[in-house]
């Protein structure tokens, strides 16, 4: 089937966020008391919930978690979040597909705010319908729940779509919306992570990537 409906994640997929991210996170952990000698340590932290990973690789509680975010977005916001470059060749990419009459939305994990912002800055939002993220409060994190705020915000046929993201978290959450999923390779999660979670495709490259999409993303 056709695949016209192309959801992209952000970190990892179209930019590569690991000197602001990572910096934010080392920021947070150091107001918790916690010193990170080697920032490359924290690159686990791209792409999931930020208050699943203070939790399960910190053990943080619920409130040492949101007061772990809070800090991180101090950093973030005055300057984490353009300390990111977008990865070669993804503006030609989505040039293409846009003219190509495909629909391009992002769906993240990443507060909603701070995506536009960044895409944005980067001149990329002008190629996507929308940009779906997570909300300030919590209330709309996990990638699946941003995937399904997308599909019913636009009425998306299911059958259409296709996820598209480097983590098991965009893999997994396509998968429970029920539509197919890309992997990519470029970015933080390894070829075993996005087989394991159930990749219908996986790409090495952003050349690979334009190369599936353009025949449907099947």
């Amino acid at each position: 089937m056709d695949k016209d409906i192309l959801l992209f994640d952000l970190d990892g997929t179209l930019t590569d966020p690991k000197v602001g991210i990572t910096r934010s996170v080392a920021f947070a952990l150091d107001k918790a008391g916690i010193h990170v000698e080697n920032p490359d340590d924290l690159c686990a932290f791209i792409g999931p919930p930020l208050k699943d990973m203070f939790m399960e690789l910190y053990s943080f509680d619920e409130a040492q978690a949101l007061q772990a975010i809070a800090d991180y977005r101090v950093y973030f916001r005055k300057q984490g979040m353009l300390e990111n470059v977008a990865y070669p060749g993804i503006r030609e990419l989505l040039e293409a597909l846009q003219k190509q009459g495909k629909t391009l939305l992002v769906a993240t994990s990443k507060p909603e705010e701070f995506a536009c912002t960044i895409l944005k800055h980067f001149k990329l939002d002008s190629y996507m319908l929308d940009i779906c993220g997570a909300t300030m409060d919590g209330t709309r994190s996990d990638k699946a729940d941003v995937i399904a705020y997308a599909v019913q915000k636009y009425r998306l046929p299911i059958e259409r779509c296709v996820m598209i993201g480097d983590r098991r978290h965009d893999i997994i959450g396509g998968k429970k919306n029920g539509m197919r999923t890309i992997g990519v390779l470029y970015g933080y999660g390894s070829r075993e992570e996005l087989k394991e979670a159930g990749a219908d495709c996986i790409v090495e490259d952003v050349q690979s990537l334009l190369d599936v999409l353009k025949k449907g993303g099947s």
